[in-house]
C-alpha cells in the first residue's frame, strides 16, 4: 500500500472527519468491494451501500468480522475501525430505519479503497454474464507457517508451475528475514504459486493449502510462533476471494474454528536465496507441515 497522505493520516490515524459531500465514494455506485485504505482488508460490499443523504458513504452491513465497534468516551456515538489494523473508518448508527437492517455505517471516503468487480484486462462475456476466465498461468499467494514447508508441499501439486517463498502483508519495503522475524514489519512468510488453471483449479489449490497446515492455530504453526507464521490467503482476483471465503465457511460448518484471514494481495517480496526450495536442497521433509484431510 502507498504511504498515507496528510489528509488520510488526519482521518485514519488521528480519527478526524472529512467534510461532507466531498469524498470520492459518497455518490459512488460501481459494483465491487471497499477495502481499508491503510492495510487493504476488505470491509464493505457495494450491495450494502445506500444513500442516506448525510454526505458520507453509508453501508447497512459490513463483511463479517471486518469492522470493530467501540463506544466513544462520551458514550454518545460508536466508532468503527478496521478489525485488522485499527484504522478509523467513521461511526455506526442504529435505529434510523433507512433500510430493513436498521443500521448505518457512516464512513469517510479517505478511509476506503475501492476494488471494482471487473478487473482491468478482463473482458465481459456476451449477454452480461460473468467475465471470461483469463488464459495462461495464474498466481496464488498463501501463508501458513514457515514458508519452507508450504512451498515444499504445494510444489508437489500437479499443475503447479512454480513456487517461491517470500514476504507480504506488511509495511516494510524489501524486508529481510531478520526484520520479518523481529515482528516489526507486519509481513507474513508466504508462498507465491504460479499454476496452470487448465490442470489444477484455484479451489483445489486452496483446499490443499487448508489441509497442509492448521488453519485454527492463531499466529503460528506447531512450534513456530509469531505473527509472521499466521494463516492468511492473499487473493489476486475477486473469484479467488469468493473461493477462499466459501471454503472457510465450509470448514467452520464442519466444526473447525478457522482463523485464516482473507486479504487482497499486495507487493510480494521474494525471500533470500537461502530460503528458496529449502527442503528440496536439503533432502529433508517439513517438520511442522503434514497432510490432514479436511474436505
Amino acid at each position: 500500500m502507498k504511504p498515507l497522505t496528510p489528509e488520510e493520516r488526519r482521518v485514519i490515524v488521528d480519527k478526524g472527519t472529512e467534510a461532507p459531500f466531498t469524498g470520492r465514494y459518497y455518490d459512488h455506485r460501481e459494483a465491487g468491494v471497499y477495502h481499508c485504505r491503510q492495510c487493504g482488508a476488505p470491509l464493505y460490499r457495494s450491495a450494502d451501500k445506500f444513500d442516506a443523504g448525510c454526505g458520507w458513504p453509508s453501508f447497512d452491513d459490513e463483511i463479517p468480522g471486518a469492522v470493530t465497534r467501540t463506544p466513544d468516551a462520551d458514550g454518545r456515538r460508536t466508532e468503527i475501525t478496521c478489525a485488522k489494523c485499527g484504522a478509523h473508518l467513521g461511526h455506526v448508527f442504529v435505529g434510523e430505519e433507512f433500510t430493513p437492517k436498521n443500521t448505518r455505517h457512516c464512513v469517510n471516503s479517505v478511509s476506503l479503497l475501492f476494488e471494482p468487480e471487473a478487473k482491468a484486462g478482463e473482458q465481459p462475456a456476451a449477454g452480461g454474464e460473468q467475465a471470461q476466465k483469463k488464459e495462461g498461468p495464474e498466481t496464488a499467494i498463501f501463508a501458513g507457517g514457515c514458508f519452507w514447508g508450504v512451498e515444499y508441499l504445494l510444489s508437489k501439486m500437479p499443475g503447479v508451475l512454480k513456487v517461491e517463498s517470500g514476504y507480504t502483508g506488511g509495511r516494510t519495503e524489501n524486508p529481510t528475514y531478520e526484520q520479518v522475524c523481529s515482528h516489526t514489519t507486519g509481513h507474513a512468510e508466504a508462498v507465491r504459486v504460479t499454476f496452470d488453471p487448465a490442470k489444477v483449479s484455484y479451489e483445489k489449490l486452496a483446499k490443499f493449502f487448508f489441509e497442509i497446515h492448521d488453519p485454527t492455530q492463531l499466529d503460528g504453526q506447531g512450534p513456530d510462533l509469531g505473527d509472521q507464521y499466521r494463516s492468511e490467503i492473499f487473493y489476486t482476483t475477486p473469484a479467488q476471494q469468493q473461493t477462499a471465503e466459501k471454503l472457510i465457511g465450509e470448514l467452520r460448518r464442519r466444526g473447525y474454528d478457522v482463523v485464516t484471514e482473507v486479504t487482497p494481495a499486495g507487493r510480494f517480496w521474494p525471500a533470500e536465496d537461502y530460503h528458496q526450495q529449502y527442503y528440496k536442497r536439503k533432502g529433508t521433509l517439513p517438520y511442522c507441515h503434514a497432510y490432514t484431510k479436511r474436505f
